[in-house]
């Protein structure tokens, strides 16, 4: 690569500036920035903000020493904005905007064992996966990483949203199962979220072990590869589901909400009845009302 982009506590211009000095660099004065450090293989920006940016041929390297000398690891993803821990739990859910299937909440854990594997297997956000690419992956996340998946079909799903009246407190029930099951497994300090809602939603609904790690919630969280692994694992168990239902009901259970989806559901509700739609919808959306 030929930028890498971080950001860090301001509390460690100095420390860093010891590092670049050390390694030969020419420390000089740059605008809203606290140093520029230059050599003949990069430049080293570190500004006011605590954005820090490296340019030049060999980035890969200098970055690399760079996280090793501040014991972090980076996501591996160029949008990654803050330091996070090498070990670290992602969380990210499937299916909350399809009418037909269940909705699958997964986590992943990820540390130095296999974050570089997932990077250069080509783990991302599953939005940027074929979907015939998604199994293969989701296979290799499962074989090299301790994982947790909470599948919520759609008969338990209307059961919970009918109690529950809100989306963002069930898919906060399902990031906090887990994330506890998870910690079952392993000791982690750091878990990861896609932000959906009020951050409270899913720190009430963990339990003794949740409370006791730091949870951040952020947008488009599956920058990180820790959620973009938990979104490959969630969407394949949503895929998987859809073609359980496909061969059950002998017509191609399609994804998202749009005409076709409208048609299928007609049929189905045609050759079965309307209240069996509750065991492959989320009778909530409009598209029932619609049919």
């Amino acid at each position: 690569m030929n930028n890498y982009t971080n950001k860090f506590d301001t509390g460690l211009q100095a420390k860093l500036k010891e590092f670049f000095t050390a390694d030969g660099a020419e420390i000089l004065s740059q605008q809203y920035a606290f140093w520029r450090a230059k050599n003949s293989s990069y430049t080293a920006i570190f500004y006011n903000t605590g954005k820090f940016l490296i340019q030049g041929a060999d980035v890969s390297s200098i970055a690399g020493r760079v996280e090793k000398f501040l014991n972090i690891k980076s996501s591996g993803h160029d949008s990654a904005e803050k330091n996070v821990p090498a070990k670290r739990i992602g969380v990210d859910e499937s299916g909350k905007g399809d009418f037909f299937g269940p909705l699958v909440v997964a986590g992943v854990v990820v540390d130095e064992s296999n974050t570089e594997l997932f990077i250069k297997s080509g783990v991302k956000d599953c939005k940027m996966v074929d979907d015939k690419n998604i199994n293969k992956l989701a296979a290799l996340i499962k074989n090299n990483s301790i994982f947790s998946v909470v599948t919520i079909k759609p008969a338990k799903y209307n059961e919970l949203y009918a109690k529950l009246k809100n989306l963002n407190l069930l898919l906060a029930w399902g990031h906090a199962r887990v994330i506890e099951n998870l910690l079952e497994k392993t000791d982690c300090t750091y878990a990861l979220s896609d932000k959906f809602g009020d951050e409270k939603l899913i720190k009430n609904a963990l339990l003794t072990r949740g409370r006791n790690i730091h949870l951040e919630q952020k947008c488009k969280a599956e920058s990180d590869i820790a959620v973009a692994a938990a979104s490959i694992i969630a969407r394949a168990e949503f895929l998987k589901c859809l073609a359980e239902f496909s061969k059950k009901y002998g017509i191609e259970i399609p994804k998202g909400v749009n005409q076709k989806v409208i048609d299928t559901a007609r049929i189905i509700s045609e050759k079965y009845t309307k209240s069996e739609l509750s065991n492959t919808s989320k009778i909530h959306f409009k598209t029932y009302e619609e049919i």
